[in-house]
């Protein structure tokens, strides 16, 4: 395993292989920084298959003009062929035994160590469950890019304090950093509650920051990032097929255990959201 605590071109980044049991060391790095990066997690041929389940699930849906599932919001946009596409899916793997299977892998779980002290776990039946986002940069998309934002805030939405999670994000397309995508200011998870919530305007602002981070990621490949830490995702410079990302995002989180279903309301912050992200 190496560790990088400094490169050029904001490129900090902690780098493990598949096979793995957290070391000290990565601990330490995430406890620092607030993230880590995990080349190589699931091989190509997985993810191909992550993304046929999705597309499955996708056509589904639009079908059905599904708009939401326990009270989140679908996002729909368009692709470079004006193809109608799914950009937000939430708990995608409640439609796909495949999904739902990989959320048992024991190195999933495994990352919940780094929320010791506090006891951790999948969140598939809580907050969004398994979100899947489809970034594509075209004149019809609805979901090229996202501000700068905590995932803080949501718990105080739900009238609750702020509950140390992780954002596991398991990348399905080969995005370098020249192409956009992921970027974190290190060690921002561990700000006042104040900074936490206001350092920048949450989704509005856009702008890069001298001290961001960025990755050059493969797919197939893992980001975790502490829940208090400030991230946001880069539009792509490029246009259609070449802009596009798409991540599963698996929520490890603590607290009191609080399923969603059919009956669920519609969290205020989805409702601002949509208002915000227009």
């Amino acid at each position: 395993m190496t560790l990088i605590a400094e490169l050029p071109k904001n490129q900090v980044r902690s780098s493990v292989q598949p096979n793995f049991l957290l070391t000290d060391e990565q601990k330490a790095f995430f406890d620092k920084n607030g993230f880590l990066h995990i080349k190589g997690f699931v091989q190509r041929e997985t993810v191909q298959l992550f993304i046929q389940e999705l597309q499955r699930v996708e056509a589904n849906w639009i079908a059905e003009k599904v708009d939401k599932i326990n009270g989140t919001p679908i996002k729909y946009g368009r692709d470079e062929n004006g193809q109608q596409i799914v950009q937000r899916f939430a708990f995608a793997s409640w439609f796909s035994p495949v999904l739902r299977e990989f959320l048992q892998d024991k190195r999933l779980k495994a990352l919940t160590t780094l929320l010791q002290p506090y006891d951790g776990r999948i969140g598939e039946d809580e907050k969004d469950g398994l979100v899947v986002n489809h970034y594509v940069r075209t004149p019809e998309s609805n979901f090229s890019r996202m501000g700068w934002h905590t995932d803080s805030p949501r718990d105080l939405f739900l009238g609750h304090r702020i509950r140390p999670m992780l954002n596991v994000g398991l990348h399905l397309d080969d995005c370098p950093m020249t192409n956009g995508g992921l970027r974190v200011l290190p060690g921002t998870h561990k700000q006042s509650t104040l900074l936490t919530l206001f350092r920048k305007r949450q989704f509005i602002d856009h702008r890069p920051d001298p001290r961001e981070v960025g990755f050059d990621i493969e797919a197939g490949d893992l980001t975790i990032h502490n829940g208090s830490l400030w991230h946001r995702v880069e539009q792509s410079p490029n246009l259609g097929a070449a802009s596009r990302r798409r991540v599963m995002y698996i929520p490890l989180i603590t607290g009191e255990y609080q399923p969603k279903t059919a009956a669920s309301k519609t969290p205020f912050y989805h409702i601002l959201g949509r208002k915000i992200l227009r």
